[in-house]
């Protein structure tokens, strides 16, 4: 049984599902519990990942954390009661892996957590908390880079169920980009030259505050002088700037186009058509290492620290307007990180979990089955 909640837990869970579905003695059903509930948020993903229609839709769509993750847990614990599902995966870091992590385990059935691991010191980011706490009641705890083994190590989770195998969001990526390749009608997205900035941000601490936006204004302004600035608005973000009265503002900064939140194929191609991405999320942080193009993070600390050392990410704490133009114009002059590709990010990291899952919970069984038959 995987579990999806939020966007960035459908580009991981796709290709696990299709990893799954080449053995005919596994069943992979998907809950979706409804995190992320807009068409644009979630529905299109669906779509665009070729995954099925969900098993379940638990509908878990608001509310506060608490609010939120007590309304999945209760949901979520009905489906398990009545499916006795072998195994629960659960992905990233959202509310849902963590609700949906305790109700398996109070059941005592096994979970398995992917992108285990990773840390970023702040424990007033709620994913941290998530994070934290689903790898220390996971079974089997799946990684993507040496700090994730190393931070599990430190918090005395055993050897032996950390398993270094790669970034499943990196499969995703290259199904897509090869999607892309062979799809005459979305190809023609892929051929324009690089020549923008793109922009996302939806963490709290920027974005919920009247002076952190005025601070984006500010820095907006400044980013357009260098390039036109293409800003894909997070629902939440947009809420912000509504209820601070500056969405109006916004909308008038000259050389800036503000679109809808994107599906997967179409975020994609502006990524790789962007000269520079400013961000404060997590995944485009691998993904922008991954496809080499230059990459500021607006965050004190990263949990995803191989991006900085071997990617092309910067990061930027106590970033202000002015650093994050400076650092943008250095780097659209060339003084930016060449960066290269993190160890096993190779696109086949979903087959290397699934044949890991295989020889502990199916050959085991049917290697013990012969010896009870034997006997």
């Amino acid at each position: 049984m995987n579990i999806v909640g939020a966007r960035p837990n459908f580009m991981k869970v796709a290709p696990l599902h299709r990893a799954f579905s080449c053995y005919g003695d596994i069943e992979s059903l998907i809950v979706h519990t409804g995190q992320h509930y807009d068409f644009q948020m979630s529905g299109i993903f669906f779509q665009q990942l070729y995954l099925p229609e969900p098993a379940y839709f638990l509908g878990i769509n608001n509310g506060s954390h608490a609010q939120q993750t007590a309304g999945i847990m209760l949901e979520f614990e009905k489906i398990l009661l009545m499916e006795k599902p072998d195994l629960v995966l659960v992905v990233g870091d959202v509310n849902s892996t963590l609700a949906c992590a305790l109700v398996a385990v109070k059941e005592h059935i096994p979970v398995v957590h992917v992108e285990a691991g990773l840390r970023s010191g702040d424990r007033k980011m709620p994913e941290e908390i998530n994070r934290i706490m689903t790898d220390a009641i996971a079974d089997h705890l799946f990684v993507t880079e040496q700090s994730a083994v190393d931070n599990l190590l430190k918090e005395n989770i055993p050897a032996s169920k950390i398993h270094f195998v790669g970034n499943v969001m990196i499969d995703s990526l290259l199904h897509c980009l090869n999607g892309l390749s062979v799809n005459q009608e979305s190809a023609h997205l892929l051929s324009n030259e690089p020549g923008h900035i793109l922009l996302t941000l939806h963490r709290p601490a920027n974005v919920d505050e009247l002076d952190g936006l005025v601070e984006i204004m500010a820095m907006i302004r400044k980013l357009t002088g260098l390039q036109k600035v293409i800003f894909p608005v997070h629902p939440r973000t947009l809420r912000s700037f509504e209820l601070n009265g500056l969405l109006s503002h916004l909308r008038r900064i000259k050389n800036l186009e503000i679109l809808a939140p994107q599906g997967y194929i179409e975020f994609l191609t502006l990524v790789k058509r962007a000269s520079l991405v400013v961000t404060d999320s997590g995944g485009i942080q691998e993904e922008t290492s991954f496809l080499q193009i230059p990459c500021i993070t607006l965050r004190e600390s990263t949990e995803r620290p191989v991006t900085v050392e071997v990617g092309t990410n910067h990061l930027l704490p106590a970033w202000n307007a002015e650093s994050v133009f400076h650092l943008a114009k250095q780097i659209l002059r060339g003084n930016c990180k060449k960066g290269r590709i993190p160890n096993l990010w190779d696109g086949s990291t979903a087959g290397r979990i699934v044949t890991i899952l295989r020889e502990k919970y199916i050959n085991s069984y049917v290697c013990a089955d012969k010896r009870q038959s034997s006997d």
